[in-house]
């Protein structure tokens, strides 16, 4: 980690590695502001980026099929009915959280938001996807896609009659314990700014201020803050609170009954023609971001910001690397080359019980 910040892979970070529960690690590095000087800590809070599809959508597109108000299967039109007079209709949950939509990648929809009144944007953004044409086939690509978890948000938010934020806090992190101390949470750009100690991202260039405390991502950034494939901050630890969770349950550990085991396997366990599982990310063939020592049976996920957490099932390892590697410029890369070596040292270091 210090070799990373001498490099300018990042100005700091913080990493934190569990095994079956217990922290093994859990160290602060660097600047979280490299203007102010500011020191990185443990308690430092991150935009966790995409982070946020399996922390934040995923659990509420969970709790939503335990509860029977939504199927894998179901076709979005079903929900969203303005999508039942286009091709993507047929698109089912499982397509959407899968990355099978057929749906493009990313499209810089802000451009034509912002400019638009606040209080018009949810019914300006339906329009969008309502026209943006399919680019593949449904359920025959996977093509990781923030437009498909865009949908899911106003699937979420259609059935629970709630914003998703308050829906997700409601439904899952108070009842999993995983909202004390700060928790998981959305900074809604429309109120006063919410205090603490934020690690800086980008001076973004659309914006034409050093980002602190509001969400990088320029899509999510005019939908308020608050959006399903962005958005969503946390420290080390609240993201660790989450992800014990989860692993406690899918090992039938769990005293809660937020989410049932079997529902849990479905989700996290990859289907043998899927490149990932519902709403997590899995072990690439090659060049995979969790290294070579993580197993097949493990899921993550990474954050452009320069976030991401691996957990392996198996061996209920977890580990976190949050960083700001876009502060003060998307264009810094480094960190692509080093998430590898970083997770096959640590695999490596608790395989001969050094951490």
């Amino acid at each position: 980690m210090q070799q990373a910040i001498s490099g300018n892979v990042f100005p700091g970070g913080v990493l934190l590695v569990s095994k079956e529960d217990s922290v093994v690690f859990f160290k602060a590095y660097g600047y979280a502001n490299i203007f102010s000087k500011r020191l990185m800590t443990k308690e430092t809070l991150f935009d966790l980026a995409s982070l946020t599809k399996p922390l934040a959508t995923t659990p509420a597109i969970m709790k939503l099929v335990q509860g029977h108000k939504l199927g894998l299967e179901q076709n979005i039109g079903s929900v969203l009915v303005h999508f039942n007079k286009t091709e993507k209709h047929q698109i089912k949950i499982r397509h959407l959280l899968r990355h099978a939509s057929g749906l493009p990648d990313y499209r810089p929809y802000y451009k034509k938001l912002y400019k638009i009144p606040i209080s018009l944007r949810k019914d300006a953004l339906k329009d969008l996807l309502i026209k943006e044409p399919l680019i593949n086939p449904i359920g025959k690509k996977c093509l990781y896609s923030d437009l498909g978890f865009m949908i899911l948000c106003q699937i979420v938010e259609s059935i629970s009659g709630k914003r998703l934020d308050r829906y997700v806090d409601e439904a899952v992190y108070k009842p999993l314990g995983c909202n004390s101390g700060g928790g998981l949470f959305f900074v809604d750009t429309n109120t006063t700014s919410r205090s603490g100690k934020f690690a800086a991202t980008e001076l973004c260039p659309w914006r034409n201020v050093l980002l602190e405390g509001v969400v990088h991502d320029e899509n999510a950034y005019v939908m308020g803050g608050i959006e399903g494939h962005a958005g969503l901050f946390g420290t080390a630890q609240d993201v660790h609170n989450f992800l014990s969770a989860l692993l406690f349950a899918y090992h039938g550990l769990s005293s809660t009954q937020v989410f049932q085991k079997d529902l849990l396997i479905k989700f996290l366990e990859k289907e043998d023609d899927a490149e990932r599982t519902l709403g997590f990310d899995t072990p690439s063939l090659r060049d995979a971001s969790c290294g070579k020592l993580f197993s097949k049976n493990s899921v993550g996920h990474l954050g452009f910001t320069g976030t991401s957490f691996w957990m392996d099932i198996d061996s209920s390892v977890i580990v976190i690397l949050l960083t700001n590697r876009v502060h003060p410029s998307r264009e810094n890369t480094k960190i692509k080359a080093f998430r590898p070596e970083i997770h096959n040292i640590i695999m490596k270091s608790i395989k001969e019980n050094k951490i």
